[in-house]
């Protein structure tokens, strides 16, 4: 059964070829075969998926030519499942969204083409075939984003894509050489195998092997997932159109993901390197929720969304949660494809009718009118700073008391913490009639919400990392001393909750922050409306080089 895993790739291909083969003679109707081929995928997915079952962990498939095997485990087939599925509905949105197209054809052909690449990058089970089907991914996406050629924005982004992905192939490739250069193969179990043997290997000038890995394979992720501050290509994607968009959430933007947890058998005997992760996620988590918030273009803002949750996944890698990452993953990734598949029809409906439906949240946000809160600030800052952290702490206790022995599981709790808090928070600010029926409401959802967020991810913990020893040591790669750890950990929590005690505070009174501190909010502002400058910066500097290479080129008389 494992054998059928070859239909997946080989399907979509040969449906790529007919296509382009058949567009000549079927016209539009080559629509169809696009999208059998992509539920017959879906099928052998469901296929492969349930043989998993009962079949033995991790088993690799072979052509016996050294290149094109795969690898079968539960994430191989988990990605499977999310790429079939998200492309067989972007498939059958396209054929009447793409109608008018006049590259209609070659559209579908494309899109079955980096379907296969996709399927064969998340099962590859050699590294040459893994940085074949990485490469081929970001050239797929090129063509996809520029399809419209009349367009001048679409082709400078599709470029800025096609650049920074080039960008995130160097160090994968580099890691392969250093790979293939200390083990002296390419198959992945054997590598892994390798690795566990002997995990003080060294490399080129005497650098630690690991190390030296898991730097690399996260540089190559970080360019993939749109992290800090190779982010840039992401948002302004949207050029493209709207199916690519969905589709990029099919294990194209969060492909990082999948690559770090694919090498997690690396990760687990590096010291310290998680720590970039964790750093460079939360950097591109706050700075994606900050720019999403300015954005007044919906799939722009979709794009800057996206940005901040890869940022919370690869965070989630560097707190030694790599199954969470996963799970994370394919929630927002089958969660995001669909708002981007209804932006157009929202878009639509906004230009037959502007008018937004009247009511509570409409006077506050629209009309600025801001009720005075009916009870106590006290009152409500206490639930709202306590309840949050009890139902996050109780989930975790509840479904596994052990957990919160782990530093990155404090992590998430703090930020599930602040993330509760914000939502009564805003229960609080837009006042009502009757706001504490609100907050049960709220509170309700929000705990059932977190229990099963807490469910699901321990039960997908247990399925991709069965051995309890090794999930201990993913844990013990991503933490640092314990007394530096509390030390931080308290003052962010006791910082925090002093922030929301002001913010309580000056919204009782009626004197909001941004009217306290107007100075300093328009500078924010000002500087978050620019998206930091770092898009502005890479443009000058891009301009610069070509400036200077002009200038060298006549100077060496070549031009």
């Amino acid at each position: 059964m494992v054998h059928l895993a070859y239909a997946l790739p080989l399907l979509m291909l040969l449906s790529a070829l007919a296509v382009q083969l058949g567009a000549g003679r079927l016209g539009e109707s080559v629509a169809r075969i696009s999208v059998g081929a992509s539920a017959g995928t879906l099928l052998f997915a469901l296929l492969l998926f349930a043989d998993q079952l009962s079949a033995d962990p991790g088993q690799l498939v072979s052509l016996g030519l050294g290149l094109f095997s795969l690898y079968i485990d539960w994430l191989s087939t988990l990605m499977a499942l999310l790429v079939s599925g998200v492309s067989l509905v972007v498939h059958v949105f396209s054929v009447r969204y793409m109608q008018d197209d006049p590259a209609y054809t070659r559209f579908f052909a494309l899109l079955d083409g980096i379907v296969a690449v996709i399927l064969l990058m998340v099962m590859a089970g050699d590294l040459l075939t893994l940085l074949l089907a990485w490469h081929l991914v970001g050239i797929f996406l090129y063509f996809l984003l520029n399809h419209d050629t009349r367009r001048p924005a679409s082709t400078r982004y599709a470029f800025w894509t096609l650049f920074t992905h080039r960008v995130g192939d160097l160090p994968l490739l580099a890691a392969v050489a250093l790979i293939y250069h200390a083990f002296g193969t390419l198959a992945l179990p054997e590598v892994f195998a390798a690795m566990a043997a002997a995990p003080e290997t060294t490399t080129l000038l005497g650098l630690p092997l690991a190390e030296t890995l898991g730097v690399l394979i996260l540089l190559a992720a970080f360019a993939k997932s749109a992290q800090f501050p190779l982010h840039t290509w992401l948002p302004y994607t949207m050029d493209g159109p709207t199916p690519v968009s969905a589709l990029m959430h099919a294990g194209i933007v969060n492909s990082g993901g999948f690559l770090i947890n694919r090498f997690a058998p690396i990760f687990v005997h590096t010291e310290g390197v998680l720590l970039l992760a964790f750093a460079v996620g939360l950097i591109t988590t706050i700075m994606g929720s900050l720019m999403m918030l300015m954005q007044s273009d919906i799939k722009k803002a979709l794009g800057y969304s996206t940005m901040g949750q890869m940022g919370y996944m690869v965070m989630e890698c560097g707190l030694g949660a790599f199954s969470l990452a996963i799970y994370h993953l394919i929630a927002h990734g089958v969660f995001k494809a669909t708002l981007f598949l209804g932006s157009g029809a929202i878009i639509g409906n906004a230009r037959k009718d502007p008018n937004i439906p009247e009511g509570e949240i409409y006077r506050f946000m629209v009309e600025r009118k801001v009720p005075h809160p009916p009870v106590s600030w006290v009152i409500f800052a206490g639930i709202t700073i306590t309840v949050p952290l009890l139902i996050v702490f109780g989930a975790h206790q509840l479904v596994n008391e052990g957990f919160l022995h782990h530093q990155g599981a404090l992590i998430l709790l703090l930020f599930g913490w602040i993330t509760g808090a914000q939502t009564l928070f805003f229960v609080y600010k837009i006042g009502g009639e009757r706001p504490f029926s609100v907050l049960i409401y709220v509170i309700l959802s929000f705990g059932l919400v977190i229990l099963t967020y807490v469910l699901v991810g321990h039960a997908f913990d247990a399925l991709l990392y069965p051995d309890p020893a090794f999930r201990e040591a993913l844990y013990a790669a991503a933490s640092v001393n314990v007394t530096s750890f509390m030390l931080v950990l308290l003052l962010l929590i006791a910082l925090i909750a002093g922030g929301w005690l002001m913010v309580f505070r000056s919204t009782a009174e009626r004197q909001p922050l941004n009217r306290r501190w107007r100075g300093a909010y328009i500078s924010l502002y000002a500087l978050m409306s620019r998206e930091f400058y770092i898009a502005d910066l890479y443009s000058r500097s891009g301009e610069a080089i070509l400036a200077a290479s002009k200038r060298l080129n006549a100077l060496l008389r070549w031009v």
